[in-house]
């Protein structure tokens, strides 16, 4: 059986995620921060294992990743995708506990994360493995007033690339996935403030969508990956200029 760890997979995209490798056959460790949020997630798989974790807990992360490696025998791909947003607004309005906090989870708990899979997977044997970072849209091109979020994700776009190099003696691969509008809670409320306020709401897709995206990159044989995949709503505005 595969095995997959998936970070934030209480809601969202992990959770989506979580669910189609879960309903694939892996063995899914689920990893967020609210144990009863992920037992609700593996209550109808007996292959999920539950590992209630902050990301940005060093000691904690480690001890996570090392009892699932234990529990499934082997390590094979990290879905890298917890993370927050924090609210919009001008550099000079952000408190900078905002931007600390979005480094904290986005950055540093993407590292971590990253940093602890990469140890399994090159002392397993045969050694090897994958990582699949989620990135974003704004890892390449920003909304307005997120410069915290946008900043975070362009890092994680260069922890990809360095995984991908470092990883090559040891059969590690690493991939990123940049997601644009899939329907989850949180863009829902997205959507719900623009109808209220007479405005166009965003082009949105399935979040299924994406989940299937994650699972077919995992899905690929070790001497091939995918570097970066950009999954969006087609009428997003993100290509194009005025």
């Amino acid at each position: 059986m595969k095995t997959v760890i998936v970070t934030g997979a209480s809601n969202g995209i992990g959770r989506a995620t979580a669910e189609a490798f879960l309903r694939a056959g892996w063995r899914v460790g689920l990893l967020a921060r609210r144990r009863e949020a992920l037992e609700a997630v593996a209550e109808d798989y007996p292959n999920a294992v539950v590992l209630p974790c902050d990301v940005t807990d060093a000691g904690a992360v480690e001890a996570a990743f090392a009892r699932f490696a234990e529990d499934a025998g082997r390590f094979d791909v990290l879905f890298n995708n917890a993370g927050i947003f924090t609210p919009a607004a001008p550099i000079d309005e952000i408190p900078v506990q905002d931007w600390l906090d979005a480094v904290n989870v986005n950055l540093t708990g993407m590292f971590l994360c990253a940093r602890a899979a990469f140890g399994q997977m090159r002392r397993q044997s045969p050694q090897g493995g994958r990582i699949i970072n989620n990135g974003s849209i704004s890892a390449h091109t920003p909304r307005e007033g997120s410069v915290t979020y946008t900043t975070t994700k362009h890092g994680v776009t260069g922890l990809t690339k360095t995984l991908a190099l470092d990883g090559r003696p040891f059969d590690i691969a690493a991939g990123q996935i940049d997601i644009g509008n899939a329907r989850t809670d949180l863009l829902e409320g997205i959507a719900a403030k623009a109808r209220a306020a007479g405005q166009p709401e965003p082009p949105t897709m399935d979040v299924a969508l994406v989940a299937d995206a994650v699972v077919r990159m995992a899905e690929l044989p070790p001497e091939a990956n995918v570097l970066f995949q950009t999954i969006m709503a087609t009428k997003m505005p993100y290509v194009g200029r005025g």
